[in-house]
């Protein structure tokens, strides 16, 4: 057989050295997670930030959606709940009621009948009075027999108002399960996009809170600042609008400037943005829906090119941000967690449709 022989080490210069420390260093990092992550964190220049922070809110916005619809929906299921087991609980009293009738009538005919009525009339001392009785008792009897029918009916009934609050209840289990899920999605992006934002420089920070943005852009510096309620743009855009009520719808939004988003918000302090839409018609005496997906359908389509102040302005293909325009290009929206309500131009977001409710 022939000898193994060990391979002869080759001395390690510089340049060997330097790539295998490289190597190390690099696996460790990869290994560890300096951010705890299992990976290194890329970093990001400030429009990488902004242009991913945009996309984390967008994705939560459009969770949110969800979440308001399942809210609503939940709420809903509950209704038909409490509905349904009060229903059943008045059957159940009626039907013991009518349980306790037969069975009060029940132990009357065990009493009376010790004797044989062929006997009991040839005893009677009043045998016309007797069989005026009997009569009374065989009528009374087919009465007994529609009361045991009636008895056997609201069991059925009761039987299938139990069964309609199981599969309610079933619904309503399924409704919160889904809550819950478009809630953890929508904390995981918020949190992540306040992570990146906590990357970024103190007074880029200070930009994003105020303008959206990381950067003067043209976008950006466009953006209006916050304006108290009864300056000239508010009566501006009330005397512009179509009727009382979107004027009152304008008062109102208007009234919210510089309120915190919230998601899953309708007001009086804190909005997310169809939830800010919605009080402001609710304000005017107009129901509206709670979502965007069924906003966009309550009222009467319009072209950009019509817009009136009060009128509804989507964005994003998926319909997932609504503002109230106000005139000149602009809106009052509620925008995400990192900007409260205010004016901003309708151009910030791809615009998709509007709507003309009242």
């Amino acid at each position: 057989m022939a000898a193994h022989r060990r391979p002869r080490k080759r001395p390690l210069n510089d340049s060997t050295v330097r790539t295998a420390a490289t190597i190390a260093l690099a696996g460790a990092a990869s290994a560890t997670g300096f951010d705890g992550t299992g990976h290194a964190d890329p970093q990001l220049t400030p429009p990488q930030v902004e242009s991913r922070v945009n996309e984390l809110y967008e994705e939560a916005e459009i969770a949110t959606e969800r979440y308001n619809g399942a809210k609503e929906r939940t709420g809903k299921a509950q209704e038909r709940l409490n509905d349904l087991r009060d229903e059943a609980a008045r059957r159940t009293e009626r039907l013991d009621s009518a349980r306790e009738e037969l069975g009060s009538y029940a132990a009357a005919q065990y009493r009376g009948d010790g004797l044989d009525p062929a006997w009991q009339l040839a005893l009677s001392g009043d045998p016309e009075r007797y069989l005026a009785g009997a009569a009374f008792t065989e009528r009374l009897n087919h009465r007994q027999a529609a009361d045991v029918t009636g008895v056997r009916k609201q069991l059925r009934e009761l039987e299938q108002l139990r069964g309609a609050a199981r599969i309610e209840l079933a619904a309503l289990e399924s409704r919160q399960a889904e809550l819950k899920r478009h809630k953890e999605t929508i904390t995981g992006k918020l949190a992540e996009a306040r992570r990146l934002l906590a990357r970024l420089p103190e007074d880029e920070r200070a930009r994003w809170s105020a303008t959206g943005s990381v950067q003067r852009s043209s976008r950006s510096s466009a953006s209006s600042p916050l304006r108290a309620p009864g300056t000239v743009p508010e009566a501006s855009s009330a005397a512009q609008a179509p009727n009382s009520r979107a004027a009152a719808a304008l008062a109102y939004v208007y009234s919210k400037l510089g309120s915190p988003y919230v998601w899953g918000a309708t007001g009086p302090d804190a909005f997310d943005c169809s939830g800010l839409v919605q009080a402001a018609y609710r304000s005017a005496g107009v129901s509206l829906p709670r979502t965007t997906y069924a906003q966009i359908a309550a009222g009467r389509r319009i072209e950009r090119s019509q817009l009136l102040p009060g009128d509804l302005v989507f964005f994003y293909s998926g319909i997932s941000h609504v503002g109230v325009y106000v005139g000149n290009g602009r809106m009052i929206h509620a925008p995400n967690p990192s900007a409260p309500v205010r004016v901003a131009p309708i151009d910030e977001m791809p615009f998709a449709a509007a709507t003309r409710v009242v």
